[in-house]
């Protein structure tokens, strides 16, 4: 994805913030705001497990299982990795706590002054079976929350949404018997309403989405561990890229169709190939010796990450340190992987700021 070229700065803050109850330094490599230019409060969240920070009930989700949460914050809550997703970096660089999950429905100033996080593990753009809000139903909670005056217009134009798509409609396109053949257009109808759904946000008031590309899926532990998590699949890797082409065709004519850039693709095709090929962060400071292999992993059959027999007995391995590892489980980045993604992204987040 092209990178613009970055805004001049009149100056950098250092300060010290909190993220879901973590202390944690920003600075200019973190947060880089352009003078006079637009500064985003509030972010509101769409999409599935990759920015779900507990929206799934308790009673489904293996996000609510022990060990997830070990790293962050110490005990499962929600969040599909061992500590923090793309969510939390997202607000990171934004300066601002990680927005409240809408199952919590804590609502008041004081609780919802970060926006609200209506992401739900599993989901998809269109229904994938696991009975949860897709994105058309996450984005009407919102509608409903404004008709509530929960959040004014002047909210809706100092707020930034992320959406994300990681491939639960195609795996439930598959699941229900769907013809490779047919997937290409199956493909188009998803980036379709993709594109309806992002005008319908902006349309709210919303100033400034960014959705994700998908990742390379082949390259997800469920694909290569048929390869002993040496080679992606790259028949899958070829269908992300379908679709990420699609994409980027409807978020600029979005754009050609709005005042300025009100919508940015973050390339998470890109990133996470730029580090699974580098075995860590282009910085330097985090490695991952076995990329493609995840630190949670079923010991035998269907088992997954989370999964007990009928005694309570374990049916997964965990590895002694999650932050050595690209993949928390089978599907979803670890926390270290998550940041060193996010460290490859920061350049392009800096274009909410234009």
């Amino acid at each position: 994805m092209e990178l613009h070229a970055l805004l001049s700065y009149t100056f950098f803050l250092l300060f010290l913030f909190v993220i879901a109850g973590e202390t944690v330094w920003a600075n200019e490599e973190d947060r880089k705001v352009a003078n006079g230019g637009f500064r985003p409060t509030k972010l509101f969240v769409f999409g599935d497990s990759y920015s779900d920070t507990g929206n799934n009930p308790k009673s489904l989700a293996s996000s609510w299982k022990t060990p997830y949460g070990v790293t962050f914050p110490g005990k499962p809550a929600g969040r599909y990795s061992d500590g923090r997703i793309l969510t939390d970096y997202v607000a990171r660089f934004m300066g601002i706590k990680s927005p409240l999950p809408y199952q919590w429905k804590k609502y008041g100033e004081n609780k919802l002054q970060y926006g609200i996080n209506f992401a739900c593990g599993g989901t998809g753009v269109f229904d994938t079976g696991n009975m949860q809000p897709n994105m058309s139903t996450q984005i009407g909670f919102l509608e409903g929350l404004i008709k509530q005056t929960v959040y004014t217009k002047r909210d809706l134009d100092s707020s930034l949404a992320l959406v994300t798509v990681s491939g639960n409609d195609y795996g439930a396109y598959t699941a229900s018997g769907g013809p490779e053949q047919g997937l290409p257009s199956f493909i188009s109808r998803v980036v379709n309403q993709m594109g309806i759904n992002l005008k319908r946000i902006h349309d709210m008031g919303v100033r400034k989405v960014v959705v994700t590309a998908l990742q390379p899926v082949g390259c997800l532990p469920k694909q290569t561990i048929f390869s002993s998590y040496q080679q992606c699949n790259e028949t899958d890797n070829s269908a992300a890229t379908l679709h990420n082409q699609l994409l980027q065709q409807a978020v600029t004519t979005l754009n050609n169709s709005t005042k300025g850039s009100s919508f940015l693709v973050l390339d998470l095709f890109s990133s996470f190939n730029t580090v699974l090929k580098n075995k860590g962060d282009f910085t330097g400071s985090l490695k991952f010796d076995t990329p493609l292999k995840p630190c949670c992993v079923g010991k035998k059959g269907d088992a997954n990450c989370g999964s007990l027999d009928e005694n309570g007995k374990a049916l997964y391995t965990v590895c002694n340190e999650p932050g050595s590892t690209f993949f928390w489980d089978s599907l979803h980045p670890s926390e270290a992987g998550w940041r060193a993604v996010y460290l490859t992204l920061r350049s392009s987040l800096n274009q909410i700021y234009n």
